[in-house]
This record gives C-alpha cells, sequence and structure tokens, in this order.
C-alpha cells in the first residue's frame, strides 16, 4: 500500500523554497476586508496565530482556536479550542480562556483569571487579575470586572 503525503513549500530562507512532504504549517484566510491574513500553528496545541501577534512559547493555544494580529499571550497562558481572540488583546500570565470563549478587541485579561465557556468580552473590556469568569456571560464593551474565588463581582 503506497502511502501519499501533502506537497508543501517551505520557507527556509528569505526568497528560497524547499519543496518537501510534511504537514502544512501555515494557513492563509481571507478577511472581510479581502486581505488575506496568514496565521501559523502554535507549537503548544496547533491553534492559528495571525502574523504580528505574539504568543509566549509556554503558552498553549489550542486547535481551532484563533489569535489576530497584534494579540500579546503571556507565559503559560492556556487559550481552549475554537476560542476567538481579537486584535491588539492582552491576555495575561497563567490566564485560562475556556473553550469557545470571544475575547474582543483590546480586551484585557489579567494574571491567572479564567474566562468561561462561551463567555463573550467585549471591546475595550477589562478582567482583573485572579477573576473567575463563569460560563456563557457577557462582559461588556469597556467594563472593568473583577471577582473573588468564588466568581462572585467586586465593587468597581
Amino acid at each position: 500500500m503506497k502511502r501519499r503525503g501533502f506537497r508543501l513549500f517551505l520557507y527556509s530562507a528569505p526568497g528560497a523554497l524547499q519543496e518537501g512532504i510534511v504537514g502544512k504549517n501555515y494557513i492563509d484566510i481571507e478577511n472581510d476586508h479581502g486581505e488575506t491574513l496568514r496565521y501559523r500553528k502554535h507549537v503548544n496545541g496547533r491553534g492559528l496565530i495571525a502574523h504580528g501577534a505574539k504568543v509566549h512559547p509556554t503558552a498553549v493555544i489550542e486547535a481551532g482556536a484563533y489569535v489576530e494580529p497584534g494579540v500579546q499571550i503571556a507565559a503559560g497562558a492556556h487559550v481552549g479550542r475554537g476560542v476567538w481572540v481579537e486584535t491588539d488583546a492582552v491576555i495575561g500570565p497563567d490566564a485560562e480562556i475556556a473553550p469557545h470563549a470571544h475575547i474582543g478587541p483590546r480586551a484585557a485579561i489579567g494574571a491567572r483569571a479564567k474566562i468561561g465557556v462561551r463567555t463573550q468580552v467585549g471591546t475595550d473590556a477589562r478582567v482583573a487579575g485572579g477573576s473567575l469568569i463563569g460560563d456563557d456571560q457577557t462582559i461588556g464593551d469597556g467594563e472593568k470586572v473583577a471577582t473573588d474565588k468564588r466568581g462572585l463581582r467586586l465593587a468597581a
């Protein structure tokens, strides 16, 4: 039985192409403005990281997650499958984003914060370090949230 592989041109040096039989390490996606964005697969979890995003090598970005340009993800952070982190958002050290959550543009998630399944964090929203945001919650645009260890919101 003959085994079939993928043909892929790898960029090994500026302007140089190398042909090989390997898995594809990037994907090109067209956005709503007709621009093509290139995403690479993160080594920890195989999630897709757009060119221009900065993801620490110890962070885990699970398959099916999308990290847009300008995003910063710190050491030890965990981004679950199906998560969408929009442009210029910041995810702090050891933060956990559960599957299918949405982190809006320019939002900030503090160190050790936990964001629940299918939770929506709006544009320019802030979640304080150590906060626990439950499943199916919505943090509005520009909202600032801090909780105790049980997830009860603290007064601002």
